[in-house]
């Protein structure tokens, strides 16, 4: 017999981060569960009524429930109200009627909903963490400290943890912090650790690309609050003083302008760099056109519990890294496998051996070699699904016992 699961996602299923990091683990999961899926979708993907309707084709393939709710933008707490209050009462009335036996919960806001259907309906409650939501919103200078929300997200997010049934986090990192931050919560459920995961045979090298032309160093996705432009920028300056022919590939949507004033800001030709948006079908494929991937991220308190999902991609197409300490475990898996580098400063005389020690790493045939061993043993989307479905089937056994 299938295990009903509702699922509740505040990120939408319709933009690329829904389709790799919510639908690509549904659509397997689906397989041996009964999914319903509730996800929060921003304005302009619902008046997208083309790709709405291919994306209701894969879910009905696939056997998913699928209850696309509007996301409200602003003002931002009477917005998040107004999506609780109506995630709540769908969430009920589709428990009313499916009777699911697993919430899963992905963040804080879908949590809160979660924490209502483990109350009313008696189903096991996973919180999957994916950070700590609260302490991004005070790292990343939206909220402060000592402000009313930061306390009462703090105080939910204590709250979420004393009462799932099992709790996901992203990073190993995260881990001890975890528990000093609430050491009153006692009797802390199991805590499993997945990262964000690839599917590999979507993201996978591709045999040639070592024919390409002079040295390409790329960046996948958006820029600003916590990837760091500027230094990301100052990182391909110094290569050019090592590679004359580098050129930067950024993939990047709607901050065409952001990227090409903060790079004649810091004296970069704009014949050097190109800028391009991207479906998250082409992403494999302008990766594969890298020879190594940036990723350089502010180092914070709450990036700790961060796994950033370009970092696995860049991995699984056989690309190296060059990244920054002080980010989830990025350190230990660049440095450990020999996949990247992590850089500590961002003073001049880092970056430029930084930069020498990418050169080597990009020179080494093996490298590609590593990065994809690398990108299986942590970032297996398969492995993944499958933690997550033995996670399913541990909270409603460890709950039948405790009956």
């Amino acid at each position: 017999m299938k295990l009903k699961v509702l699922y509740i996602s505040y990120d939408g299923l319709l933009e690329p981060l829904g389709q790799s990091q919510v639908l690509a683990y549904l659509e397997r999961l689906a397989n041996e569960n009964e999914i319903l899926l509730i996800s929060y979708e921003k304005k302009d993907c619902l008046n997208d009524q083309d790709r709405q309707e291919k994306l209701r084709t894969r879910l009905l393939a696939a056997s998913i429930i699928w209850i696309p709710l509007r996301y409200h933008r602003s003002p931002m707490v009477i917005a998040t109200g107004v999506d609780i209050l109506l995630g709540t009462f769908v969430a009920i009335c589709i428990s009313l009627i499916r009777r699911p036996n697993i919430v899963h919960a992905r963040s804080y806001v879908p949590a809160l909903i979660a924490l209502v259907i483990k109350r009313v309906m008696g189903a096991k409650f996973i919180f999957d963490m994916r950070g700590f939501w609260a302490d991004e919103r005070t790292d990343g200078g939206l909220w402060r400290k000592d402000s009313p929300l930061y306390r009462l997200t703090k105080l939910f997010e204590r709250l979420f943890l004393g009462s799932a049934d099992h709790i996901v986090t992203l990073t190993h990192s995260s881990l001890v912090p975890l528990r000093e931050m609430h050491p009153k919560v006692k009797g802390l459920p199991q805590i499993s650790v997945i990262p964000t995961c690839v599917d590999l045979d979507r993201f996978s090298p591709v045999c040639g690309m070592s024919l390409r032309e002079g040295f390409t160093l790329g960046y996948v996705g958006s820029v600003g609050t916590w990837y760091l432009l500027d230094e990301m920028l100052l990182v391909f300056k110094a290569l050019l003083r090592f590679r004359k022919d580098a050129k930067l590939l950024f993939v990047n949507r709607n901050q065409r302008a952001m990227v090409q004033t903060a790079a004649a800001r810091i004296g970069i030709d704009s014949s050097r760099i190109e800028i391009t948006s991207a479906a998250f079908s082409d992403v494999p494929n302008l990766i594969n056109r890298m020879d190594a991937g940036l990723m350089l991220i502010k180092p914070c308190f709450s990036k700790i519990a961060s796994a950033p999902t370009k970092l696995a991609e860049y991995l699984a197409c056989g690309v190296p890294c060059l990244g920054n300490v002080g980010v989830g475990d990025v350190e230990q898996i660049l440095e450990s496998h020999y996949v990247g580098v992590a850089l500590k400063h961002f003073d001049p005389l880092s970056i430029d051996q930084a930069v020498k020690r990418m050169l080597i790493l990009v020179d080494d045939p093996q490298t590609s070699i590593r990065c994809r061993a690398t990108a299986q043993r942590f970032f297996s989307l398969k492995e993944g699904v499958s933690r997550y479905a033995n996670i399913y089937k541990s909270a409603l056994i460890s709950g039948t016992q405790g009956k």
